[in-house]
């Protein structure tokens, strides 16, 4: 059975995960088009961290980062090489957006590359009902990036 709960960034093997995420970000996409976020700055106050695992063993991971008015951006997606193609990223997304609504938001978006290698990716957001659309936040066009967004409703 499958475990997804929060996570508190100390345990080695997310650090593992979480460094292995930042490298493939950097080795497919330029630093300046590199959005992902480090383990420092995902203990950040308004971001939920969430592990996947399975008799222990992680699984991947999902954070989710508050934005105010009612809005929320997911981070950090990433299954371990071991657990792709497992419906784990599948499951990991269902929660986060339990917990977004849960939590009132009525917007979520994210940012992702545009790149072949993340194509995996929008397909499992866009299966989720992402839309594309323009930056969000701080983020400006870059041809480097996809935005989507996924509308909750209101709460």
């Amino acid at each position: 059975m499958i475990h997804i709960g929060i996570e508190t960034l100390e345990a080695q093997d997310v650090v593992a995960l979480l460094e292995e995420h930042l490298a493939d970000m950097h080795a497919t996409s330029p630093p300046e088009s590199v959005h992902a976020l480090d383990v420092t700055a995902l203990k950040a106050a308004n971001i939920t961290f969430y592990s996947a695992r399975q008799n222990g063993q992680l699984l991947g991971c999902a954070a989710i980062k508050a934005l105010g008015e009612g809005q929320a951006e997911l981070k950090s997606m990433r299954t371990t090489p071991a657990a792709r193609q497992q419906g784990v990223g599948a499951r990991l997304l269902t929660h986060v957006l339990e917990e977004a609504r849960a939590r009132g938001y009525h917007t979520v978006y994210l940012e992702t590359g545009s790149m072949a290698f993340f194509e995996p990716a929008r397909r499992l957001y866009a299966r989720f009902g992402f839309e594309y659309c323009g930056p969000f936040g701080s983020y400006r066009l870059d041809p480097n990036s996809c935005f989507m967004r996924l509308c909750l409703g209101e709460s």
